[in-house]
C-alpha cells in the first residue's frame, strides 16, 4: 500500500481554493489513490462546531488571540479524528487551509507574536506538517471581488469583511512562508482562469505523487 500524502491549499479570499481542491481530488482519485477531502476550520464534528462560531458574522468582534485559540482547538480535533487516521490508511489528504492560514491571518493580519503562533501550532499538530502546500496567490482586491460574487446575497464572514490593508498583510505572509519553506510550498498564480491554474497544480502534484 502506498504511504499517505498530506496536501494543503492556502491563499487569500477568492483565490479559488475550494474549486481547485475538488478538481485535485478527481485527479488523484483517477490515479488510483484514495482521497480524504477536508477543510479548516472543520473536518471533524467538533471542529465543524467551532467553524460555525468562527465564521458567524455575529461574532466578528472576536480578537486575534481568541480566534487563534479556537483554530488550534479545531485543528487538534481535526488531526486526531480525521487527518492522522486517513494518513495511516495510506490516503491522500487534501485540506482547504491549515496552519499557514493561522500564521497569515492571526499572525501577520492580527499581529500575534510568532512565538504564540508556534506554541499553538505545536499543541495542535506537533511535528506533522503538510508534505506539499499549494499557495494560490491573488491580488487581494481581485480576490475580494470574486468572494463577493461567490457569496451573492449572503453576509460576508468576519475575515472577508476585514480591510484591504489586512488582506494585503495576509498575502505577504503567505508569500513569505513560501519563500522560507520552498521544499514544502509552491506558489501558484491564481489570478488566471481556473483551467490554467489547475494545469499548474496538476503538474506539481503529479510530480510529487511520482516520488518514492
Amino acid at each position: 500500500m502506498s504511504g499517505g500524502l498530506f496536501i494543503t491549499l492556502e491563499g487569500g479570499e477568492g483565490a479559488g481554493k475550494s474549486t481547485q481542491q475538488r478538481r485535485l481530488a478527481t485527479l488523484v482519485t483517477g490515479m488510483g489513490r484514495r482521497v480524504l477531502l477536508t477543510r479548516e476550520p472543520g473536518g471533524s464534528p467538533g471542529a465543524e462546531a467551532i467553524r460555525s462560531l468562527l465564521l458567524d458574522p455575529r461574532h466578528g468582534d472576536l480578537d486575534a488571540e481568541t480566534q487563534a485559540l479556537l483554530f488550534a482547538a479545531a485543528r487538534r480535533d481535526h488531526m486526531r479524528v480525521a487527518i492522522r487516521p486517513a494518513l495511516r490508511r495510506g490516503k491522500v489528504v487534501i485540506c482547504d487551509r491549515f496552519v499557514d492560514s493561522t500564521r497569515a491571518y492571526q499572525g501577520a493580519g492580527g499581529a500575534l507574536s510568532p512565538a504564540l503562533i508556534r506554541r499553538l501550532e505545536w499543541i495542535a499538530v506537533g511535528r506533522k506538517m503538510p508534505d506539499l502546500t499549494l499557495v494560490l496567490d491573488i491580488d487581494p482586491a481581485l480576490g475580494l471581488r470574486r468572494a463577493l460574487v461567490r457569496a451573492g446575497s449572503e453576509t460576508a464572514d468576519p475575515f472577508e469583511a476585514r480591510t484591504l490593508d489586512f488582506h494585503h498583510r495576509v498575502r505577504e505572509a503567505f508569500l513569505a512562508i513560501a519563500r522560507a519553506e520552498p521544499q514544502r510550498c509552491v506558489v501558484i498564480d491564481a489570478a488566471r482562469e481556473p483551467e490554467h491554474v489547475f494545469e499548474d497544480i496538476r503538474r506539481v502534484v503529479a510530480a510529487r505523487l511520482a516520488r518514492p
